[in-house]
């Protein structure tokens, strides 16, 4: 499929390629095995001003959109999901600030993160608050000088490795969800300290930890947007977000895909390749329809965002749910067509497999978004087309 790329969104995917198989491949079985943070990987993708894709110009990025962030999310995700990701939760943590910041927080901040010297992380879920992300319990309490943040945050990706971090606190406690406001909390902060590093089933050397708050003072000027704004900035900034997850899952099964295939050309059984078995090969031409599906879907909410769209909520939610059901069911199949070796260390589809899971979980579980693009639904009936 041609999906019309510019000349330079063409060149940025061949260059994140190029990085993903040069850089990442060789050690991603041993990240995996470690669970060690890829901080050398991180640093080469930021020294090939990769970081600066997602960062308007002004503030020396690229400017690029949705639509670039995508093709290197897709392109990293081929080869490790968990590079991937610990690079694209630097965008979700900066979206508060690209989106509702101040001149002033965009000029001290984003500079920064578009040269990689700083990475960002965003805490939203709690240990009451995933799903139901409006039961949020840490507090910012407004004194002299700022806010004071008390609380603990749970599951945060890039914890412990990032230096900004996008927090979402309640202000005000007796209004709820209303009540909540977003904080840009910079990691040296007395009384901002983490908890152990979570072991996962997947994603394994991504660093996964608590955010601790303990009586951290806050300058006032780190409040992004307004008190009680909070809640809108964080759904508007998942709905930046949920494309990249839907890319992220895309080239988690683009990748298990290509591993299947080679793998069964090359295993003889019955006298003959796996891959001339017809039952192999529908399994394998339903994971290709299925990958281009989830691809073009991608592309095109992709580019419906970056053309200024002012409303993406049911679209974006779409992109990230049909894409990481497919990207399961893929690398589940990619292990069963490759039999018992799929199932071992020594070949990547296992490890895709695990990997695929979570971008059923995160920044949304897929019950939640299609509850979301129900409520989407029953809003448009009546609607002529």
């Amino acid at each position: 499929m041609d999906y019309f790329l510019t000349e330079q969104q063409k060149m940025l995917k061949d260059l994140t390629r190029r990085i993903a198989e040069e850089k990442i491949l060789p050690v991603r079985a041993e990240l995996d095995e470690k669970e060690e943070y890829p901080a050398e990987i991180i640093k080469t993708i930021a020294d090939s001003d990769l970081m600066r894709v997602f960062i308007p110009e002004k503030y020396d990025g690229l400017g690029g959109g949705t639509t670039e962030l995508c093709l290197v999310v897709e392109e990293l995700s081929r080869v490790c999901g968990s590079v991937a990701v610990s690079y694209a939760v630097t965008a979700l943590g900066s979206y508060a600030v690209m989106l509702y910041g101040s001149e002033e927080q965009k000029l001290k901040y984003l500079p920064q993160i578009a040269s990689g010297k700083k990475l960002c992380a965003f805490g939203l879920t709690e240990s009451t608050a995933g799903s139901d992300a409006g039961n949020i319990k840490t507090t910012a309490e407004r004194v002299d000088g700022g806010y004071l943040l008390n609380g603990t945050k749970q599951f945060i990706t890039n914890g412990g490795e990032a230096d900004f971090y996008t927090i979402i606190a309640l202000t005000d406690k007796t209004k709820g969800a209303r009540g909540a406001s977003a904080l840009m909390v910079e990691k040296d902060t007395p009384g901002f300290t983490f908890g152990k590093k979570e072991r996962k089933m997947g994603i394994r050397s991504s660093s996964t930890r608590e955010l601790v708050f303990r009586n951290c003072l806050i300058p006032a000027d780190n409040l992004i947007g307004k008190e009680g704004q909070g809640f809108i900035i964080t759904m508007k900034v998942l709905d930046h977000s949920r494309p990249g997850i839907g890319a992220q899952a895309l080239g988690i099964a683009q990748g298990s895909m290509e591993a299947a295939i080679d793998y069964t050309q090359q295993r003889i059984q019955f006298g003959q390749p796996l891959i001339s078995i017809q039952v192999v090969q529908h399994m394998l031409a339903n994971m290709a329809l299925k990958i281009e599906a989830a691809r073009a879907l991608i592309y095109c909410v992709a580019r419906f965002m970056d053309s200024g769209a002012k409303s993406f909520t049911e679209e974006a939610a779409m992109a990230k749910v049909f894409a990481s059901d497919v990207a399961m069911e893929v690398t589940t199949n990619s292990v069963q067509v490759c039999g018992g070796a799929g199932y071992m260390r020594d070949y990547p589809m296992e490890k895709m497999m695990r990997d695929a899971k979570i971008t059923q979980i995160y920044e949304g579980s897929n019950e939640v978004l299609r509850n979301t693009i129900a409520g989407a639904l029953r809003k448009r009936k009546g609607r002529t087309a």
